[in-house]
C-alpha cells in the first residue's frame, strides 16, 4: 500500500472516534461496522492513541450529526441519492442505508484503494477514485441518477483547503442542479483552536487548515446564485452528553456557546 499523505492520515481520527464511542458512549454513535474494523486497522495506531475524550467524541459526534441529517434528508427525499465527499473510512452507508438508496463515495485513488482492502464496496454504494474539486465525480453521478435529489456530504474536509476553493466547489455542483450539501465546518475562533491545539491532540499538527465561516447566510452570498441555508447548527445541540466526563461536557458547553464548531446544510 502507498504511504498516506498528512491529510489522507487523517483519515483514521475518525475512525478511532466511532470506536471509542461505540465502545463507551453508544448513545452518540453505535457503530457495528467499525468495531468489526478494529482488528484490521494498524496496531501501533491504538496503542499510540494520545487523544483525550472530547477529540474522539467530535470525530463521532461528526458522524452522529451527518447520521441525523442523511437520514431527515432520505425520509423527506425516498428517492434521494447520496455523495460522500472525502469518504476515508466512513462507515455511514452500514449505519444510515434505507435498503433501496444509491450511495456514493469519492476520494484520492490511494485512499479508496485502502478503503477497499478494509471496506469492499457494498451492494448500492460505488466507490469513486477522483479529486473532490473536479468535476468527474458529480457528472458520472449525475448520469447514473439523473435528476435524482442529491445530498452530498463533507465531513471533516473543507478545513484544509482555501476559501476560493471550496466556494468554487459549492458553485460546481449547484450548477447539477436538485442539490444538498451538508458539512462541519469552524468559525475563526474554532479555526483558531483547531491549529493550536486539537490538531496536536490527534497528532496531526503538520496538517495546515484554512477554511472556516463565520455566517453561513455570508457564506451563502459568496456563493451567489440561489442558495438557501437550510441550517446552520451548533455541533453538539443534537449530542447526548449524559455519562461523559466533566471536562468533555464543559469542552462541547463551551463550544457551542461561540458557534466554534457547526454543521452547515445548503441547498445549491
Amino acid at each position: 500500500m502507498s504511504k498516506l499523505g498528512v491529510v489522507e492520515d487523517t483519515l483514521f481520527v475518525p475512525m478511532l472516534g466511532r470506536i471509542y464511542a461505540a465502545e463507551h458512549c453508544p448513545q452518540i454513535l453505535y457503530d457495528k461496522k467499525a468495531l468489526e474494523l478494529k482488528k484490521k486497522l494498524p496496531s501501533d495506531l491504538i496503542k499510540q492513541n494520545m487523544q483525550n475524550q472530547y477529540t474522539l467524541l467530535a470525530s463521532a459526534s461528526r458522524s452522529a450529526n451527518m447520521d441525523r441529517i442523511i437520514r431527515s434528508f432520505l425520509e423527506r427525499r425516498p428517492d434521494g441519492v447520496i455523495v460522500q465527499l472525502g469518504c476515508g473510512l466512513e462507515t455511514t452507508y452500514h449505519r444510515c442505508d434505507n435498503g433501496k438508496t444509491h450511495w456514493y463515495a469519492v476520494d484520492l485513488p490511494h485512499v479508496i484503494e485502502y478503503r477497499r482492502g478494509l471496506l469492499p464496496e457494498p451492494e448500492r454504494e460505488l466507490y469513486i477514485s477522483g479529486d473532490a474539486f473536479a468535476k468527474d465525480w458529480i457528472k458520472k453521478v449525475r448520469n447514473d441518477v439523473l435528476d435524482a435529489p442529491i445530498l452530498v456530504t463533507a465531513g471533516g474536509l473543507f478545513h484544509y483547503f482555501e476559501e476560493h476553493k471550496v466556494i468554487a466547489l459549492l458553485r460546481m455542483i449547484g450548477q447539477f442542479g436538485n442539490m444538498e450539501v451538508v458539512f462541519d465546518t469552524v468559525n475563526k475562533r474554532g479555526m483558531t483552536m483547531m491549529k493550536k491545539k486539537y490538531m496536536k491532540q490527534v497528532g496531526h499538527a503538520d496538517a495546515q487548515m484554512f477554511f472556516y465561516v463565520d455566517s453561513a447566510e455570508e457564506l451563502a452570498a459568496k456563493i451567489g446564485g440561489n442558495v438557501k441555508v437550510i441550517a446552520e447548527e451548533p455541533y453538539y445541540r443534537y449530542i447526548p452528553k449524559n455519562g461523559l466526563k466533566l471536562s468533555t461536557k464543559v469542552s462541547m458547553t463551551v463550544s457551542d456557546q461561540f458557534k466554534m464548531v457547526k454543521m452547515i446544510h445548503l441547498k445549491l
